[in-house]
């Protein structure tokens, strides 16, 4: 909404109105509430799985494997304090044995999705890449949960 919509839905009498400068797509791509048409289709924001494991660049690699064993996931998101995505650790960097930091043998700059992309579409381009799941971020990098190609029935 332009900054003169806004005064003016303040002045009518509208609290909490705020003038959101990055615009519509980003407001969506950060996860945030929106209203979508009906019969519109779930998208990845919708179906990710937000209980992905994840871990720290300086975390003990041995730790972290025996945390990940029993967590029925084949993967870990290396995040910072932000919850910003800075890596991913796959199926090969967590069954070899690693005695040194997840930053060492962690794959940098993982490929995310927005939120607001249709989970079906997402789950196609990953079926045809021969990928089981992509990391769903914001558009500033944060984690909002990992999209399995298995949750999203076609």
């Amino acid at each position: 909404m332009s900054p003169r919509a806004a005064w003016r839905l303040e002045a009518l009498g509208f609290g909490g109105v705020y003038d959101y400068v990055a615009g519509k797509v980003d407001w969506i791509a950060a996860g945030l509430p929106s209203e979508r048409p009906s019969g519109a289709g779930l998208t990845a924001g919708d179906l990710a799985r937000r209980d992905v494991p994840t871990c720290r660049p300086a975390d003990a690699m041995s730790e972290v494997q025996q945390r990940i064993r029993f967590s029925g996931f084949e993967t870990c998101i290396v995040i910072n304090g932000e919850r910003v995505v800075l890596g991913r650790l796959g199926r090969k960097a967590l069954s070899e044995a690693s005695a040194g930091p997840v930053e060492d043998v962690m794959t940098e700059g993982p490929s995310t999705i927005r939120p607001y992309v249709p989970a079906l579409g997402a789950a196609q381009r990953l079926r045809e890449k021969g990928l089981g799941s992509a990391l769903v971020t914001t558009s500033d990098g944060r984690l909002v949960g990992l999209l399995l190609v298995e949750d999203v029935s076609s």
